[in-house]
């Protein structure tokens, strides 16, 4: 969960994330299905948790299960390899049970669906697509967390869809709300955004966490926006992903959605949305960490998606990442820090909330799309030099690219041994 305010800190200018003990406990909350909200789901590593049976499946199991079901919603953590390869093997296992698959991207807006036809006829190489698709501006995180899965879908002749909106539409949501829209951002967005789920509001607030500060800002209007951004965020990307079945796919075929696990959990976001358009199956398949914080089984409640895929945990992500948000600015010359994680590679360099980098060893950074470019070569032990303005000056800041250490698992005290 912690994930989806990493998503949200750049769109709608929110400060760092919580810590992620307030990511344990958003697993397991008293919401969603009614006849599974009371209890936990087991979660086993490498296993496929049926949370209405509570059956560990193995991923061959999957596709009868599913058989039925034409929107899959299938989550994700943004930066763990494990969970793309598990992602992964949803799109194999269903491809080989004979079924017609269709796969829905958030990274992609609508708007940009004809490079991806051009994907998907064979007509970009890699390289041309990432330039053409504008890749590091449209999501920003190293394309080789998703070049499996696109090569398979290409190689497996299943279309790709782009199924969110321009964020700036969102951006504009948040800000204005519906009334405010012009004709142009109202066209962008879905006719009706349900936006009185109590359930979804309280999933929203446990996202942010026991941080005080957090919640300081989350009152009144500024929460409204937010939680009016995310809802219509959801809205979007179902009625895009249900748009695509239902004009290029079959009777039997599967619209399978890729997406943040926030959109997923407990099946409040897309999904609730979803039915409300759509009176088909839909079901969610999210994988999950087995070891929460401090390496402790993590707890998970059985509403939390219709299957858990229990994965390794894994304490760094593949590709260095900085822990810091920006924000573009129109014509800017700059790029602005708005938050700095605790404890990152970031602010063990020294980056404040409030700098502007101005390069990134020596060139020059004016948008987050350049500066994801520069970070998408850097590997784990690398360093960058960035020049940043900060007030009236400007300083160099040279961050090196360190994972931290695992703590050592502790060691209990000797017992003595009783006396004689």
């Amino acid at each position: 969960m912690r994930r989806l305010l990493l998503a949200l800190a750049p769109l709608l200018a929110l400060p760092a994330p919580p810590a992620p003990a307030a990511e344990d406990a958003a697993y397991d909350l008293a919401l969603g299905d009614p006849a599974r909200k009371d209890r936990q789901a087991p979660l086993l590593l490498d296993g496929v948790t049926d949370t209405r049976t509570g059956e560990v499946l193995t991923p061959a199991d999957l596709p009868p299960r599913v058989k039925d079901v034409r929107l899959l919603l299938v989550g994700e953590n943004h930066t763990s390899m494990e969970v793309h390869r598990a992602q992964l093997r949803v799109l194999e296992e269903l491809k080989r049970s004979g079924r017609e698959v269709l796969l829905g991207l958030e990274m992609f807006p609508f708007t940009d669906q004809k490079v991806l036809d051009e994907w998907n006829a064979g007509k970009l190489d890699e390289a041309r697509f990432l330039e053409a698709a504008r890749w590091f501006k449209s999501w920003g995180y190293n394309w080789s967390y998703y070049r499996d899965i696109f090569a398979f879908a290409r190689a497996a002749s299943i279309p790709v869809f782009g199924v969110n909106t321009p964020r700036e539409v969102i951006t504009a949501v948040r800000k204005k709300g519906f009334a405010g829209l012009t004709a142009e951002e109202r066209a962008l967005v879905p006719d009706s955004v349900d936006t009185k789920s109590e359930e979804h509001r309280t999933l929203f607030k446990a996202s942010f966490g026991p941080d005080a500060s957090m919640h300081a800002m989350m009152t009144g209007e500024v929460f409204e926006g937010m939680f009016r951004a995310q809802c219509t965020w959801d809205a979007t990307m179902a009625a895009n992903a249900l748009k695509a079945l239902k004009e290029r796919g079959g009777k039997d075929a599967v619209m399978v959605v890729l997406v943040g696990e926030g959109h997923v959990a407990y099946g409040l976001g897309i999904e609730r949305q979803a039915r409300k358009m759509f009176d088909g199956k839909v079901a969610s398949v999210i994988p999950v960490s087995v070891l929460g914080e401090k390496q402790k089984p993590l707890a998970v409640r059985a509403s939390y998606a219709d299957f858990l895929w229990g994965v390794l945990p894994e304490e760094e992500s593949l590709f260095p990442s900085l822990g810091l948000s920006t924000r573009d600015v129109p014509g800017g010359e700059t790029l602005p820090v708005i938050a700095v994680e605790k404890e990152c590679v970031a602010a063990a360099a020294g980056f404040k909330p409030g700098d502007e980098i101005v390069s990134l060893d020596g060139t020059p950074v004016r948008d987050r799309e350049t500066h994801a470019r520069l970070m998408s070569v850097k590997r784990w032990g690398d360093a960058s030099t960035y020049v940043v303005k900060r007030g009236a000056g400007s300083l160099t800041i040279r961050a090196l690219l360190r994972r931290k250490a695992p703590e050592p698992c502790p060691v209990p005290e000797k017992t003595p041994a009783p006396s004689k």
